[in-house]
């Protein structure tokens, strides 16, 4: 069975549709789970694609890496789900397993074959919700985004997982990377509402912060891969806060 949930993107419009798989034998469950997804489509406007399988050795038959997610059973009639995931495993390095169970013990065995979480049964909505909120954040980190730089008369196509963090010159911006440092006309502003939809924060009115790349706070010092700058009191709070969020969303 395939469900398109949301209006599918195309090239320009944005990034193509997350692609999830549910196994599940209990036509009951496979029908719950399908509709908390298009729930979490109403509730937060991201795409998914579902496609569901009845059992282990379903969505194994010429298993190719295609899905994102997979929410897989553990106890499965005819192929339990750590046998499954194992195999899946020796085929797709990337996919996100969570696993859905009645028995926790058996779901924490999950973390052998490096499944992201699990959920136990009888499955609520917030926990299911909870659980593809962590993964679909997961993939957005993983999702590489590039930021055109003007340098030069010319223009700079910036990973900005590279960037340490940008400083504010003037009416230039100084860019702080794992490629070298560099400076482009333009506000730090500017830049800053491109990112907004990044991990990006200030910790002082100068600077602009990857979160991505911090690596440790100490009073008022925050240490931004091989860089340290100064935390200013104004922007301290929700510096903190916005750096515990991007914590909190990769579930460390």
């Amino acid at each position: 069975m395939l469900y398109f949930y949301g209006k599918k993107h195309n090239e320009t419009e944005g990034p193509a549709m997350i692609k999830i798989a549910i196994v599940e034998d209990e036509a009951a469950v496979r029908d719950q789970l399908t509709d908390y997804v298009r729930r979490y489509t109403r509730q937060y406007g991201t795409e998914f694609e579902v496609t569901c399988f009845t059992d282990g050795d379903e969505i194994l038959e010429n298993y190719r890496p295609a899905f994102d997610i997979i929410f897989l059973d553990v106890e499965m009639k005819r192929l339990n789900g750590m046998e499954t995931a194992q195999r899946i495993r020796e085929l797709d390095d990337d996919v996100l397993l969570i696993f859905i169970t009645n028995m926790a013990q058996y779901a924490i065995k999950g973390y052998s074959v490096g499944a992201l979480d699990y959920v136990l049964k009888p499955v609520p909505y917030f926990a299911f919700s909870q659980q593809l909120q962590k993964a679909v954040n997961q993939l957005a980190r993983r999702a590489r985004h590039y930021l055109a730089v003007p340098v030069d008369g010319g223009m700079r196509r910036l990973d900005t997982a590279a960037i340490y963090y940008m400083e504010s010159d003037g009416h230039k911006v100084c860019f702080y990377t794992e490629d070298g440092d560099f400076i482009a006309p333009g506000a730090l502003k500017a830049f800053e509402e491109k990112l907004a939809n990044r991990p990006f924060a200030r910790c002082n009115s100068g600077y602009l912060v990857n979160l991505a790349q911090v690596r440790g706070v100490q009073q008022s010092e925050v240490q931004v891969g091989p860089h340290t700058l100064q935390i200013s009191r104004p922007r301290r709070k929700a510096f903190l806060a916005a750096l515990a969020d991007y914590i909190g969303g990769e579930g460390v």
